[in-house]
């Protein structure tokens, strides 16, 4: 093999340089890691712009990535067919007469919805809609309510069936049934910390309570809501049963979602399906692009053997597997402030497996322990997903609802740093019920 035009360092300064200066000036995500590969494709003899369109296509050439538009499929028939209503009204007989009642609910609510949808943008604009203006109406302070809406809605890539563990699952060739009984006990922690903010907020700021439901009351919301909760159940049980695969219960839960929109609940038009079918085609649309333009970034990554370089310094430090850990979840962290998640799965989890490798981090801790840390991208600026998403619905700036969000992502940090040193937090379930995939 001939030597290449330009060193590994200075390709990594061009790609990441292009790349960021396009960021600055404003340009998607999606192009500006397409546009950053094409300076060396041109000075580069060996290679032609027309590998950036290759290694685009070749990228959808893949059967999992069905699943992306199939859940939020799901998540857009929930939001309309009378599925979330019902997931509300459970939500109160459960957590109603709790402190900061109206935020409780919030939070209970982004667990269901993330057992069902898989979709943190979903879960973050069907929310917003529904609790921002109810909790300001009821007293609680607007970047209150739109930081806890954005923050719960990034429990839906942690809590299964997640479209990140699908991405990554593809792209590292993990198990996702045990890539989704690993993702239960942390989504559920940090629920828990989520749950514990609200509740000191309530308590400083005399935020309201609902009257604790009746017997009669709870059980009517039960009995409602089990077709729905039924959801999580029938997608991760399935493929843990070996009925049918990632891919496949993605159109399971579609065609559930659908029969009890149409039939059960009987709430969800035509006209209603249509906008849902638009919605999901659009935001499938944006996602998917994403993964092209990034297969292609990583693959001058790996053409100019970057990944190797970079750590190759980092494996002289000479850390364990608890370093490592942290050192994944920082980078992941800086990462997820500027980059999509699953573009960075793609460009950086493939960077990184071979370092957690080195010091025998089980792949599958590695994956949740990115999972979770790339959440948080989802409401850090300046990129920040959810909290665009709940900002632009309040109708306020980005900086408006910083400082309480901030605020909020202090105790996940905490869950975060366990999940780092105490791996069974995400290897007890997979082991208890799946140990064959762990294999």
């Amino acid at each position: 093999m001939t030597q290449a035009a330009v060193s590994p360092g200075m390709a990594a300064l061009i790609l990441f340089g292009v790349f960021f200066a396009l960021l600055i000036v404003r340009v998607p995500v999606a192009f500006a890691l397409g546009l950053s590969c094409l300076p060396l494709l041109l000075v580069e003899e060996r290679l032609s712009p027309l590998v950036l369109f290759n290694e685009t296509f070749k990228a959808y050439n893949s059967f999992i990535l069905l699943a992306v538009p199939l859940f939020l499929l799901t998540a857009n028939l929930m939001s309309i067919g009378g599925i979330t209503d019902r997931l509300v009204r459970l939500s109160r007989a459960l957590v109603g007469n709790f402190p900061g009642a109206l935020a409780q609910i919030n939070v209970i609510l982004s667990v269901f919805f993330a057992g069902i949808s898989g979709s943190s943008t979903a879960d973050a604009a069907s929310q917003s809609k529904i609790f921002i203006d109810a909790q300001t109406r009821e007293g609680y302070d607007l970047s209150f309510s739109i930081a806890i809406t954005a923050v719960s809605a990034v429990l839906a890539v942690i809590i299964p069936p997640s479209i990140l563990m699908i991405v990554w699952g593809g792209v590292i060739s993990v198990s996702i049934g045990a890539l989704y009984l690993a993702g239960i006990i942390p989504g559920l922690l940090i629920a828990g910390a989520q749950m514990a903010t609200v509740h000191v907020y309530a308590k400083k700021y005399n935020y309201p309570v609902y009257p604790r439901a009746t017997l009669r009351e709870f059980f009517t919301a039960i009995f409602v809501s089990i077709p729905a909760l039924l959801t999580p159940f029938i997608v991760v049980g399935g493929i843990l049963l070996g009925w049918f695969t990632a891919t496949e219960s993605a159109c399971v839960a579609v065609i559930y979602a659908a029969l009890l929109s149409i039939f059960f609940y009987r709430e969800m038009s035509l006209s209603q399906l249509y906008s849902a079918l638009l919605e999901t085609g659009r935001l499938s649309a944006v996602a998917l692009f994403c993964v092209g333009t990034a297969s292609a970034f990583g693959w001058m990554l790996a053409y100019y053997q970057i990944p190797r370089e970079l750590l190759s310094n980092v494996t002289a430090w000479g850390m364990g597997p608890i370093g490592v850990g942290f050192f994944i979840a920082f980078v992941f962290l800086v990462v997820g402030c500027f980059l999509d998640a699953i573009p960075a799965i793609i460009i950086v989890g493939t960077t990184l497996e071979p370092l957690s490798r080195s010091v025998d981090m089980h792949p599958i801790h590695f994956a949740i322990v990115a999972i979770v840390s790339l959440a948080f991208g989802l409401v850090t600026p300046p990129y920040g997903l959810c909290l665009m998403v709940a900002c632009a619905v309040a109708k306020v700036r980005l900086r408006y609802a910083i400082k309480d969000t901030m605020i909020m992502l202090a105790p996940m940090l905490v869950v975060l740093a366990a999940l780092i040193v105490f791996p069974e937090i995400a290897l007890f379930l997979p082991r208890l019920f799946a140990p064959e995939f762990l294999k």
